[in-house]
């Protein structure tokens, strides 16, 4: 499949580069970021995967997290795809910032009219891992995810529906129960209908209930002032009574005087790559 380089920046001794493809799963050109290490010039490195959150593309985990030290020093290739589809002529789909472009929430749509092109959860589990595996030097048997907010649901839902498949997960502020907060119930109900069974299929705390062992070591960082966690968006608690109930190990981080922001992702940025190395290098 054919890949066209938008942009390439060096940083810490790699670069940070933009592509653009056609996606099969989206129906439409996607773009994604793609950090590669010094180490990648001399042999494969592990992949890490960032999904961002509503509202994001491929460029706000770049230009503002400050990631790239830590993955230049423990030579990690990190992946930031966009968050949704992009102009895909879909009636509706510009009409709010938290449902249609921009709010892809990292599930299979099977509603119409979105069920075309809304397939984030293939895209990023199936399709772009395989075009990254095939264009660059990453070894496909070490492969993390993590990301932020809608973007940290779907870490956690990726590494819950595929054990084994990540050798590590995190997340900052993500949406843990999305079918009992507005934001979920307003995605879920258009992109997969009124059936609230078939949400639990993308929902971290139903998830982890029937996940089927326990070496998966999940980390999550939440700011306490995140005004999201207040108005009942987020719902760490649900997803934390999930995971000791199944001995899953999580160490879940209020962070006092943090919000939702990327001043909050760039000061732990650091202590999640690390908690990634350590079992993508072992």
């Amino acid at each position: 499949m054919a890949l066209k380089q938008i942009s390439s920046n060096k940083c810490f001794g790699g670069l940070q580069k933009v592509f653009e493809h056609d996606s099969v799963e989206l129906n439409c050109k996607m773009k994604f970021a793609i950090y590669l290490p010094p180490k990648a010039e001399t042999g494969k490195c592990p992949a890490l995967y960032w999904l961002s959150g509503l509202t994001c593309t491929e460029q706000n985990f770049i230009s503002k997290s400050g990631y790239h030290q830590a993955a230049s020093e423990h030579g990690l290739v990190v992946i930031a795809p966009d968050t949704s589809p992009r102009g895909c002529n879909i009636k509706g789909e510009d009409d709010s910032w938290d449902f249609g472009t921009g709010a892809g929430f990292y599930v299979d749509a099977t509603e119409d009219p979105w069920k075309t092109n809304y397939r984030m959860y293939s895209y990023v589990t199936q399709e772009l891992p395989q075009l990254i595996n095939a264009n660059f030097p990453v070894d496909p048997q070490r492969m993390s995810v993590f990301g932020h907010s809608m973007g940290g649901h779907g870490a956690l839902i990726c590494a819950l529906k595929n054990p084994g498949k990540y050798k590590s997960v995190s997340a900052f502020a993500p949406i843990c129960n999305p079918v009992l907060c507005p934001w979920g119930k307003k995605a879920f109900s258009g992109y997969l209908g009124l059936d609230q069974g078939k949400w639990k299929a993308y929902d971290a705390t139903h998830l982890v209930q029937s996940y089927p062992d326990s070496q998966l070591d999940i980390l999550i960082d939440q700011g306490k002032d995140d005004q999201f966690l207040s108005d009942g968006q987020l719902l760490p608690d649900n997803f934390i009574a999930a995971c000791t109930e199944k001995k899953i190990p999580v160490v879940f981080r209020l962070q006092e005087g943090y919000d939702h922001s990327y001043y909050f992702i760039a000061t732990f940025i650091t202590d999640h790559i690390r908690h990634h190395a350590k079992y993508l290098n072992a």
